[in-house]
């Protein structure tokens, strides 16, 4: 009986940042930087990413194949090329990095599945496994596992909306109060 460990990404986040800052000569592992911006892709943070990418000498990604597949991934992300993302992340990570890139394909798909919810009432089946990068009879499949319909003859998918959350509305006068408690609190 195999016991399944779960990863907490913001920790290990934080960690790999202070790796990055206590780095012996200011340069830490190829395996920390590839950590880390699979860490940031997962957080869709693509802006630390990038400049995480930036900060990583030349000499570690010409001398580390995979941080070139990692950024891919971002690169992907970043031009929204759904099929990209998913072919970039379809290959066989390594083990430092393979729990970490299976994670950043469960968020990708999470986050194509919400996307589509909040975007479309109806959306062609072709599209929609596009989005998600799945086989057509697979995100069918997904799709329903979901509650959501999908209709064989027009070849559609009908997503359930998502229920948003909803700042709770408050009364003018207790509004003007709030404002003016944020002004008088940035005067002081």
């Amino acid at each position: 009986m195999e016991m399944e460990t779960t990863v907490d990404f913001q920790a290990l986040t934080t960690d790999l940042e202070t790796q990055e800052l206590e780095a012996a000569n200011g340069i830490p592992s190829a395996e920390v930087y590839g950590k880390l911006l699979g860490c940031y892709f997962l957080q869709n943070d693509l802006c630390n990413a990038k400049f995480l990418w930036k900060r990583i000498p030349a000499a570690i990604k010409t001398t580390s194949p995979e941080l070139s597949h990692i950024w891919l991934v971002g690169q992907k992300t970043w031009q929204r090329d759904f099929p990209g993302i998913y072919e970039a992340l379809q290959r066989e990570w390594t083990e430092p990095y393979r729990e970490i890139m299976a994670a950043v394909l469960d968020a990708t798909r999470r986050r194509a599945f919400h996307l589509v919810s909040k975007a479309y009432s109806w959306i062609n089946v072709e599209d929609f496994s596009t989005y998600v990068g799945l086989p057509v009879n697979e995100a069918v499949k997904a799709a329903q596992d979901k509650g959501w319909t999908a209709d064989p003859h027009t070849r559609l998918v009908q997503p359930v909306k998502t229920v948003a959350e909803i700042d709770p509305v408050l009364p003018n006068e207790q509004q003007l109060s709030v404002l003016t408690d944020y002004v008088s609190f940035l005067e002081s």
